[in-house]
């Protein structure tokens, strides 16, 4: 029996955190999948097999080993994961810019990267391993994660109020399509009274993607929202109401991403749109 658990913590990692999510007696029919890039980062706990791998986007034979956690970039581009090592694993989903506080790094320097845990945690990355395991229940487990990411905090823990805004602007207000984000950059650059290099770098540091890569991303992302809401897809129609230049662009965009056409993303898709499942021989 798989049993899935999400928390949302409290102020004031819940401006930083999207959840925290568990899987127990998670199974999948299909060995790996590709995990699409929607502009956040994750942070990965393996609580039984001690390894987590990820496999080599051109050569699927080739894969790097994590031992324990990992934490993930934000990324651009998708990354193969084996849903065999994730029986039993635990992680934070932090919101588009909300990881940066716990990191002794800028976060572009962990773009489109995978890097063990314990390379960012030192020692106490193993100690956090033994604690998680050790703990009986999902909510203890969820309460030892979220002390172990405080612990770790830079102070204050406030975004710089460009990004904030920027971040604002540009994901719009939900529900979509209605309030697809309709500020370009450069608007909000003018705003924020900031030169646009000094703003691309802060954003950057703080998120993991420029401005314009991270809106080229929630473009994409809304797509595939689209894909998933309507019974017979208009490739042509999403394009538009998506905001790209014409189909062309769309397909380029699409593939860039997901490394995947829109047709055929369709048609392999799986029960979440950010999961694309791979079978033998792909």
């Amino acid at each position: 029996m798989t049993v899935h658990r999400t928390y949302i913590p409290q102020p004031p990692l819940a401006d930083f955190v999207d959840s925290f999510w568990l899987y127990e007696g998670y199974y999948q029919p299909h060995t790996k999948e590709r995990r699409l890039p929607d502009g956040s980062m994750e942070l990965v706990i393996n609580l039984r097999d001690d390894m987590l791998r990820v496999y080599d986007r051109q050569n699927p034979h080739q894969f790097q080993s994590f031992r324990g956690g990992l934490i993930s970039g934000a990324h651009s581009q998708f990354t193969v994961l084996d849903t065999t090592s994730q029986q039993s694993i635990i992680g934070i989903h932090f919101k588009a810019g909300g990881a940066f506080p716990f990191l002794p790094l800028p976060a572009s320097e962990l773009h489109n990267t995978l890097l063990p845990l314990e390379t960012l945690w030192g020692s106490t990355a193993e100690d956090l391993l033994d604690t998680l395991r050790e703990a009986q229940t999902p909510e203890m487990k969820f309460r030892i994660l979220e002390q172990a990411l405080l612990s770790h905090a830079r102070l204050p823990l406030t975004p710089h109020p460009a990004v904030a805004f920027a971040l604002r602007e540009f994901q719009g207000v939900p529900p979509y399509p209605q309030h697809l984000p309709t500020r370009t950059i450069s608007d909000v650059t003018e705003q924020i009274g900031l030169s646009p290099r000094r703003f691309i770098q802060i954003f950057s540091e703080e998120v993991g993607l420029t401005p314009k890569l991270f809106c080229r991303v929630l473009r994409f992302q809304e797509a595939l929202r689209m894909i998933g809401r309507v019974q017979q897809v208009g490739w042509a129609n999403i394009a538009l109401t998506c905001g790209y230049f014409d189909q062309a662009h769309f397909i380029h965009d699409f593939q860039a991403f997901s490394g995947l056409n829109p047709t055929a993303y369709l048609t392999q898709r799986g029960e979440h749109p950010n999961h694309v499942p791979l079978h033998h021989g792909a």
